[in-house]
């Protein structure tokens, strides 16, 4: 017999918007008869890109794998100025979706540059998004982990701006830190705020409840970052890719109150679906009956289902991205 009694499904969850409009995009140009290509996976999460898949809509690694006169979307992450250009002189129709906050990050690390800075970013050295911030300034200095830190030279104009999914608390300690290394500092705050709502958000849910599932791809650094942040809340938590994840009713214990979160590569569809599994899995007798209603319940008292995982047929976004309007997406 389970002793799940609630699942609390956490605020402002489901895609970023981010996520959401490069997805958005993919599948209109898609639907127009585009030969349509994503530059890496658009997204953290398998359902999806199978989802992508059945629509025609391939994920390539390089354009060299794009024939001329294709359709390449740039995912929210962004990319390089050169990647851009050696799109265009190949013929490919360029559809970008990178993230507004991330284009302002650009613009921001450019005219750091022109300013004559010795820029320190705040990043995973891999990570797309820090691989399109060196492109733009290649002689930043780029650290992650604090025992790093040390390696960062003394200079006396130095400037300091992050990947948008950093840490908040990170961003603020390396600031900190910095103040020691050289007479002008000039800080960028470039973390997302989505990022740092959702994060708060997790964190207020965690201390109401008896035990935390987080759901996010396992390579997604905003997805660990919520599961770090429910264990300093005190709080047992597991981190799942899906609801397959999900198989040993004992792994909940003697939890009434279960929260459910997910990193910006989540569709809040899947927190639905495993809401469900958990009160299948582990819920009361009562619960077990009425699942599926009640995590439907869940999902509606936090979210506006109808746009959180799609921008399409919504007005007001960056571009009028309509379902059946025949509009395209530049």
């Amino acid at each position: 017999m389970g002793s799940v009694e609630e699942v609390v499904i956490a605020r402002r969850t489901g895609f970023c918007y981010g996520v959401r409009e490069a997805i958005d995009y993919a599948k209109v140009a898609a639907a127009e008869g585009k030969r349509t290509h994503t530059l890496g996976q658009v997204v953290h999460n398998e359902g999806v890109i199978a989802d992508l898949q059945a629509q025609g809509i391939r994920t390539v690694g390089t354009l060299d794998e794009v024939d001329g006169g294709a359709a390449v979307v740039i995912r929210a992450h962004g990319v390089t100025p050169d990647v851009i250009a050696r799109a265009e002189e190949r013929g490919l129709e360029v559809i970008d979706g990178t993230c507004t906050w991330v284009l302002q990050e650009h613009r921001e690390i450019v005219r750091l540059v022109e300013e004559g800075y010795t820029i320190v970013l705040l990043g995973t050295p891999k990570h797309p998004e820090t691989i399109g911030l060196l492109g733009r300034a290649p002689d930043a200095i780029v650290v992650d982990e604090e025992p790093e830190w040390e390696r960062i030279p003394r200079r006396k104009r130095m400037a300091l701006i992050s990947q948008s999914t950093q840490p908040p608390w990170k961003f603020e300690k390396l600031a900190a830190f910095l103040v020691s290394r050289c007479h002008e500092l000039k800080i960028v705050n470039t973390v997302c705020p989505v990022t740092i709502r959702r994060q708060q958000d997790t964190m207020e849910l965690a201390e109401q409840v008896d035990m935390m599932i987080v759901v996010g791809g396992r390579s997604s650094a905003n997805t660990a970052e919520l599961t770090r942040l429910c264990r300093i809340a005190g709080r047992p938590v597991v981190q799942i890719e899906a609801v397959r994840d999900l198989v040993d009713s004992a792994l909940f214990g003697a939890a009434r109150v279960v929260g459910v979160t997910g990193g910006t590569s989540t569709p809040i569809e899947d927190l639905e679906t495993v809401a469900a599994r958990i009160y299948e899995l582990a819920g009361t007798q009562a619960r077990r009956l009425h699942a599926r209603e009640l995590a439907r319940e869940a999902l509606a008292s936090v979210a506006e289902p109808a746009y959180r995982s799609t921008s399409i047929g919504r007005r007001g976004g960056r571009e009028a991205v309509a379902a059946g309007s025949g509009a395209g997406v530049a």
